[in-house]
């Protein structure tokens, strides 16, 4: 897309802001963070699900300190919940419709009951998928029959990455929806089920010190292993004299 022209990551990233965000063609929107950056050089087919995004949100300060560390242009951070705000408003004001794929059905129930106080012109719709690591056949069929009947203008997708990217570029054509939204965490932070931290840590740049204070034993490999591995990787990428070098990961630790 011509909105995307940032490539000094080597991924095409949105760099306008929401407000100048066109709705219109079927797309599918994913987020990019300094782990899911590292995730990618492991997994081929998460790579391609985020090259082939046709929005790929900045959604990390570490991608966009990158990105001006590479390049020297100055883009903006634009989180999975900034996009989530941005959208529900947008479908308030319209009275248009949305779903949300993903999660557990409790969580879904909480979306649903905060959705009917803050935003109650918009139509919602929601599918608990089963907790599984491949999907078969008949779980798609069923999830995309669900999401089809009900014609959504907004597709949420909280499968957790990469499953979630790998899942809406793989189902791109068959489903009924105009934006595909994968917005993982997203889900848990709306229902309440998990603390966003404070707009005080996202305003000094440190939403990620925030969930790692709150989740450590979760995050801890996330943050304090891969972020040194993030840095080497564009360190390497800045001063290698081969532009086409494509940094390799160190051996995983145990």
């Amino acid at each position: 897309m011509s909105n995307l022209n940032s490539m000094g990551v080597g991924y095409d990233l949105y760099t306008k802001t929401l407000n100048e965000f066109v709705l219109g063609k079927k797309m599918v929107i994913n987020t990019i963070n300094q782990y899911s950056f590292c995730m990618a050089e492991q997994d081929e087919e998460f790579k391609k699900a985020l090259m082939n995004s046709d929005v790929l949100l900045p959604d990390g300060d570490g991608i966009v300190l990158a990105e001006r560390f590479l390049t020297g242009k100055k883009i903006k951070k634009i989180s999975g919940a900034d996009l989530h705000a941005y959208l529900l408003s947008y479908l308030n004001k319209t009275k248009g419709k949305c779903f949300y794929l993903g999660s557990s059905s409790s969580t879904l129930d909480k979306i649903k009951n905060r959705l009917k106080r803050e935003y109650p012109d918009l139509q919602a719709n929601f599918y608990s998928p089963p907790f599984t690591q491949e999907f078969s056949d008949t779980d798609n069929e069923e999830m995309i029959n669900s999401i089809n009947e009900f014609k959504p203008d907004v597709l949420f997708v909280g499968l957790t990455a990469p499953k979630q990217e790998k899942w809406s570029i793989d189902h791109k054509q068959e489903i009924d929806a105009k934006l595909v939204c994968g917005i993982g965490a997203v889900f848990d932070f709306y229902a309440g089920t998990v603390e966003r931290p404070s707009q005080v840590w996202i305003d000094m740049h440190l939403e990620w010190l925030g969930r790692f204070i709150q989740e450590p034993r979760r995050l801890w490999r996330r943050y304090l292993y891969y972020g040194p591995v993030y840095l080497y990787m564009i360190f390497k990428k800045k001063f290698s004299s081969d532009k086409s070098f494509k940094p390799q990961l160190p051996q995983r630790a145990a």
